[in-house]
């Protein structure tokens, strides 16, 4: 059921005329946006709700665990689609990733212009509209206010490869403390140009998409640049990753660029302090899906990769609480009209959290969040020879996961070119191109040790449990098996939840126009590119 939307927008509306007579705080608010490439549910605020023993023990965000503090933590957040384009495009129109056209898949994605788009509604509406680094990239229009011309604040983008650019500069003479502040300074300027170009009381809306969580990161640089010592990730992996040190320093890396991306919500919030408008803007920071390169993340809808971080401030209006209701990132959009006054266009799928943002309740605020719907399709163009996709949907519940794979006969992660052949792909060649095999997974050191041990009877249950084909369904016991490790769905015992996630997933597929139940997928099993792979 969808929030009263012409209550809210009345409401909205009379307070913004009774605040502005009386001098108070406007309350169309400015949104800042923090939305990180690759960023899973990877905070130090969750080590709290999850317990002892998890890489979230390691990890330190402060800025971010502030935000929380001072705000809103959402215990159970979900992407549309756990690769980028999808998840943007998702997020950007407030409907499942499968009603976006063209913009469902990543490579040979086109925007629909005829999607409305709430970045295009909050300009329409008065907003000051800007971002910086990554938003919505293949075949974004120049002049489009959802990403790219006029809307790029850029003096930089070195930030975007922290690990690489520090790593020089320190080579090259610099402390570590001083190459952070350079590569920081950018951010800086960035906003400041941003805000500098506003008019007076205008409320603005500012997208900051660094990409640096995004592979490739430089080998050790965990430790060099942030201290992470790869040895404390022992024993404190998820279960689907082998616990070596090869791979305890990959992830170690991953956790530092995580800790570069919470710097820079730091420098954005100091900002909002000095000119007065930390408490006049609601600030919402997540990331588009799990980890690259790793085992269950990027491209995998079990929670690795597919649960992310949220947290959203907005004044004093909610401080401390941690929300359980299951959330979707297409829920933002409708979040961000409603609060700025703005219609809800009907063809939005995701439902404003605008309850979850102002209730005084921790826990389960509204009672019929109890699902969430995930799914995918096409990530990399050539991740099969024939070009198809891996066409999955999935429906999440507090208790279950229960995920339909269309295809099974097809690889989930691409498929193995060249393994088990005579030109076998070398290690480097596995950690630097996400092409030489299992394409869909990114390249990394991780994914090369897990290529190079796959024969190994200790190592080949990893190998087979990430790039093996999956049967039709899945269905994972949360309750007792968290990390989605053992399939249930063919034990008798849980034929009738099987069968009621089954008809709930399927019902809001064919309730929501997904093309996948239409002809066979035939919009999805069309490539948009075609010719010879090698």
């Amino acid at each position: 059921m969808k929030q009263p939307r012409r209550k809210w927008t009345a409401l909205i509306l009379l307070l913004s005329l009774g605040s502005s007579l009386c001098g108070a705080e406007p309350v169309r608010p400015n949104i800042l946006f923090i939305f990180a490439d690759d960023w899973g549910r990877c905070a130090s605020a969750y080590s709290k709700l999850d317990g002892a023993g998890t890489f979230n023990d390691v990890v330190q965000t402060p800025n971010f665990d502030r935000v929380a503090a001072e705000g809103v933590l959402f215990r159970r957040a979900f992407v549309s689609a756990p690769s980028c384009t999808p998840c943007r495009s998702a997020l950007l129109s407030g409907q499942h990733f499968w009603r976006t056209g063209r913009g469902a898949i990543l490579q040979g994605a086109v925007w629909d212009d005829a999607i409305p788009a709430y970045p295009m509604l909050l300009q329409k509406s008065g907003y000051h509209m800007g971002e910086s680094y990554k938003v919505w990239s293949p075949g974004t229009p120049a002049d489009a206010p959802y990403g790219g011309g006029k809307y790029a604040y850029e003096k930089g983008r070195r930030f975007n490869q922290f690990s690489e650019n520090a790593t020089k500069m320190v080579a090259n003479g610099k402390t570590i403390e001083s190459a952070k502040q350079e590569l920081y300074s950018e951010i800086k300027t960035n906003f400041d140009t941003f805000l500098n170009n506003r008019t007076t009381s205008q409320p603005f809306c500012y997208w900051f998409g660094p990409t640096n969580v995004h592979r490739k990161w430089i080998r050790g640089s965990g430790k060099a640049l942030w201290n992470i010592e790869p040895e404390l990730l022992k024993g404190k992996l998820p279960p689907f990753f082998p616990d070596v040190p090869e791979i305890r320093e990959d992830f170690a890396d991953y956790l530092g660029e995580v800790q570069a991306l919470d710097a820079s919500i730091g420098i954005l919030l100091k900002k909002l302090e000095e000119i007065g408008e930390l408490d006049s803007t609601l600030i919402v920071i997540s990331g588009d899906h799990g980890p690259p390169g790793f085992p269950h993340g990027k491209c995998n809808l079990y929670d690795f990769g597919s649960s992310v971080s949220l947290a959203m401030r907005w004044g004093n209006r909610s401080r401390g609480r941690v929300v359980d209701d299951l959330v979707s990132l297409t829920d933002l959009a409708p979040t961000f009209l409603e609060l700025a006054g703005v219609e809800i266009p009907s063809t939005m799928t995701g439902r404003s959290l605008v309850k979850q943002l102002t209730s005084d309740k921790s826990g389960q605020v509204d009672p019929t969040r109890t699902e969430v719907f995930i799914g995918r399709e096409r990530h990399v163009e050539n991740a099969r020879a024939d070009f198809m996709p891996y066409p999955q949907r999935s429906i999440r519940t507090r208790d279950y996961s229960y995920i339909i794979n269309f295809k099974p006969d097809r690889w989930p992660l691409g498929d193995p070119y060249r393994l088990n052949s005579d030109k076998e792909p070398t290690a480097e060649e596995i950690t630097e191109n996400t092409r030489t095999t299992l394409p869909d997974e990114d390249a990394g050191p991780s994914k090369a040790w897990l290529v190079g041990n796959r024969k190994d009877p200790q190592w080949k249950p990893f190998f087979e449990r990430a790039y093996a084909k999956r049967p039709r369904e899945e269905l994972y016991d949360l309750r007792t098996d968290p990390h989605q490790m053992s399939n249930v769905a063919g034990d008798g015992k849980y034929a009738s939840v099987r069968q009621e996630l089954e008809k709930r997933l399927l019902d809001e597929l064919t309730k929501t126009g997904d093309p996948r139940m239409i002809d066979d997928g035939r919009f999805f099993e069309t490539p948009p590119m075609s010719g010879p792979l090698r």
